[in-house]
């Protein structure tokens, strides 16, 4: 009798067009048939990869997910031609990314996107209202997804479950409000899910019946050298904002583990649902941090075809090379250990 998959959740990372990185993780996971993904969590470009996986999923298996993922970055790519309008333009510019994110960075201290974009265009929305058969995904519970915005009047992390996905969802959680107007949903205001939930873990940890979580992580944490020129600084400052909310969940992951195991002392009892979920949840980590790390922030604005399918293949590797190492351990172990975050 032929063994039942294990089933996993994956929690993806946003970082503009470094998502395509986590595409080449996602199309070397669909070769696994001995694993079965049951829960997505994800972040901006996370958020995105995670609702047209699991769109695909549903319309046509692992071979519909990968070809989902392909054509929808492949639509990014072509989608970066020259715009008339600053900013769009400004982001898919010809002349790199470098100084694309130069003129971005001026530009944002003079004009807000609610001047310099007054019409609200956005050929992502479209791409993805056209990929993604969000109705379809609210009615399937089979595969469920958690999608982090950040609420802009309180600061506070968002999430829309299963229930409530739409393509205002996921693009609220892609929302960079220096460069795109807040996007409303039910008369609120929502910025990119970066800030609050970089994904958003707790909420996958207590709700998905997986208990082997793989976190595909593409915003470095660690800096090769103390930055010293004002665009390095302002880079490294966003990289530290849009890990935080990670280290933060991660690092109370790590502190319920570490109350579990001092249960039986006076005192200490630890019953509830999310607590046993989290006795028995076993992490694992993906990343491809000393390539992106190389590449520098300002390449998350490159989107040519080539670029990304670079992106792609280091993401495809980086995952082989995981699952040749850890491959068997899911299921039995965790791979990362949670104490790591409670250190220095």
């Amino acid at each position: 009798m032929p063994r039942r998959p294990l089933p996993i959740e994956l929690a993806l990372q946003g970082g503009g067009s470094h998502g395509a990185f986590t595409w080449g993780v996602l199309d070397r996971l669909l070769d696994e048939e001995r694993l079965e993904i049951v829960a997505l969590a994800g972040a901006s470009a996370g958020a995105m990869n995670a609702a047209v996986f699991a769109s695909g999923l549903l319309e046509g298996g692992r071979e519909g997910a990968r070809a989902a993922l392909r054509r929808f970055w492949t639509r990014v790519s072509r989608a970066a031609a020259p715009h008339p309008f600053g900013a769009w333009s400004a982001l898919f510019t010809p002349w790199g990314a470098d100084a694309a994110h130069l003129y971005l960075d001026a530009l944002s201290r003079i004009v807000s996107p609610y001047q310099l974009n007054p019409f609200d265009l956005n050929p992502l929305r479209d791409i993805l209202a056209e990929e993604v058969d969000f109705e379809r995904l609210r009615r399937d519970t089979r595969l469920r997804l958690f999608v982090s915005a950040t609420h802009v009047r309180s600061g506070r992390l968002k999430v829309f479950r299963h229930e409530e996905l739409s393509a205002a969802a996921v693009m609220a959680s892609a929302c960079l409000p220096l460069l795109f107007r807040a996007v409303e949903i039910d008369g609120e205001a929502y910025w990119d899910g970066g800030y609050a939930g970089n994904p958003p873990v707790m909420p996958l940890v207590a709700e998905s019946p997986a208990h082997d979580l793989l976190l595909v992580q593409i915003n470095p944490v660690h800096s090769a050298a103390v930055p010293t020129r004002a665009q390095d600084i302002v880079d490294r400052i966003n990289e530290i904002s849009f890990n935080a909310s990670l280290l933060r969940e991660m690092r109370t992951l790590a502190l319920m583990k570490q109350l579990i195991e001092s249960e039986g002392r006076p005192g200490q009892d630890y019953r509830s649902p999310l607590f046993a979920q989290v006795e028995r949840l076993r992490t694992h980590r993906i990343h491809g941090e000393s390539a992106l790390l190389g590449l520098g922030p300002a390449s998350k604005l490159r989107t040519s075809w080539d670029f990304l399918c670079q992106l792609f293949d280091i993401g495809r590797s980086a995952a082989d090379a995981w699952l040749h190492w850890h491959g068997r351990d899911l299921g039995r172990r965790a791979t990362l250990d949670l104490a790591e975050y409670l250190t220095d």
